[in-house]
């Protein structure tokens, strides 16, 4: 009797439980944190480099349409119109950039599009346990960075990184939190902490 009486408790738990978690699901209490906007998408202000993958359509022309990636001198080569410079431009002044070109010497008023497929890589160096090359992803953190590459060694500074940014000249000091955001090319240094 008293084995019955204990899993009559056990379910009554089990579903108040249940209850409690349904509850919570459809009414979030009101100091739940509030959803954020999504961020806006990266290409709107990135800047195209070496090693970026784009798809472009040219709508219409299937034979002028295709996957290319940014060469290490920093141009896409297209059908027809053959080189256009990329790097430092945005997706929408490449964009601009290729149906000026092909206005101007093949099509009448082509509409272009470009997606950019896949950025150039980030590397991360120091006290990690897999330093190297990795690819990035939209919306990427520092913590992002350190888990890919296997979590802090023993002897990380676990509080701040230094990243080398393409443009900048010197390595620059960034708390080592997800606040911290990562671009393509970027250069993660986590440095040895002294004690």
């Amino acid at each position: 009797m008293a084995a019955k009486s204990e899993s009559v408790g056990i379910a009554r738990r089990a579903a108040t439980l249940l209850l409690l978690v349904a509850a919570l699901i459809a009414f979030p209490p009101a100091f739940a944190a509030p959803a954020t906007a999504p961020a806006a998408p990266i290409e709107n202000s990135y800047a195209l480099g070496s090693g970026d993958k784009v798809r472009v359509i040219v709508f219409g022309e299937e034979d002028l349409s295709g996957e290319f990636v940014v060469d290490d001198t920093g141009f896409v080569s297209l059908p027809l119109i053959g080189q256009i410079a990329a790097t430092g431009r945005t997706v929408r002044q490449l964009e601009q950039d290729i149906a000026a070109k092909l206005g101007a010497q093949y099509l009448k008023d082509p509409r272009v599009s470009i997606e950019v497929l896949g950025y150039r890589p980030f590397y991360i160096i120091g006290e990690v346990n897999k330093p190297g090359e990795y690819p990035f992803v939209a919306g990427m953190s520092v913590l992002n960075a350190v888990a890919m590459a296997g979590g802090y060694s023993t002897r990380a500074n676990e509080s701040s990184v230094y990243i080398k940014r393409k443009a900048a000249a010197e390595e620059e000091k960034f708390p080592a939190d997800a606040t911290t955001k990562l671009e393509p090319g970027d250069i993660v240094n986590v440095v040895e902490r002294w004690f």
